[in-house]
Parts: structure tokens; C-alpha cells; sequence
């Protein structure tokens, strides 16, 4: 799928804003909503979305939405680096087909990395799904940071 497109009402992660697709929330306040990637690349991978915009890509994000968006990244970052104290945290964004886009909804992931452990980003959606009652469990230790 090329930058440029309509918005598609029926896409992942609106489906999860809209109750019909459960996730694992980690945090969520009127603008924006963090959860648990279901095909997480480290342990704690979680994903960023605007509750209310309706941008598919970086290129079309209001500015107000975007700076939500990242507050909530940072909030969650640092969450994520209290509960499971990783070596670095990765956090990337990815725009169109060609760069690893997937689901065409705007989102943030926040991977958190280990020394020694994968430093680069695979490409998404093509992982194991994780078990539900882990990702839980994991989601508890993470909320109780905020």
C-alpha cells in the first residue's frame, strides 16, 4: 500500500478502539491508548495509537494528535523501563508498504532490547502470537509503573 489512501474504518487497530477486537491495554486517556503487541519482536513490545485521528501515516497526523501520541510513547517507555529494566528501548514508526507498514492506523511500537539480544526490527506481523494469559500478566507488571 502506497503514503497515500483513504482511511479504513475496518483496520486492526480501529477495530480494538471500537470494542470489537480484544487487546492487552497498558494505558489509556481520552486522546490516546497503549497496548501489547499480539506478535511482540522482544518482551513488553507495545504499541502507541490516537484514539481520534484518522491518519494512516506520519504524513498525515495532526500536530496535536502527534504530540499525544508521543507523550503517551514516553510515558509508556518509561513504564515499560520500570517494570522489565532493559538495556535500551526501541521505538519505531513505520510509513507506507515499502517501510514495514502493516496496519494503517498511525503507531508508535516501543520494543524494549537486552545486550546481546536482536537489535533490529523484523518485519511486523510475521512473529508468533503470544499467549493471552502471558501478555496479561506481563501488562499488569508494566500498568503498575504508571
Amino acid at each position: 500500500m502506497s503514503l497515500d489512501g483513504a482511511y479504513d474504518e475496518a483496520n486492526v487497530f480501529a477495530l480494538i478502539l471500537q470494542g470489537k477486537i480484544p487487546s492487552t491495554k497498558l494505558y489509556e486517556d481520552e486522546h490516546t491508548y497503549a497496548f501489547l503487541d499480539i506478535q511482540p519482536q522482544s518482551k513488553g513490545h507495545s504499541l502507541v495509537i490516537s484514539k481520534w485521528s484518522r491518519a494512516r501515516n506520519i504524513l498525515e497526523v495532526e500536530d496535536e494528535a502527534l504530540a499525544q501520541v508521543m507523550a503517551t510513547v514516553k510515558k509508556v517507555a518509561t513504564a515499560t523501563r520500570k517494570a522489565l529494566n532493559p538495556d535500551g528501548i526501541h521505538v519505531a514508526q513505520f510509513n507506507g508498504a515499502p517501510a514495514g507498514q502493516t496496519v494503517y492506523h498511525l503507531h508508535f511500537h516501543i520494543v524494549p532490547r537486552w545486550a546481546g539480544g536482536p537489535t533490529g526490527f523484523s518485519a511486523h506481523a510475521q512473529g508468533n502470537f503470544a499467549d493471552a494469559a502471558a501478555l496479561e500478566a506481563l501488562a499488569e507488571e508494566i500498568r503498575a509503573q504508571f
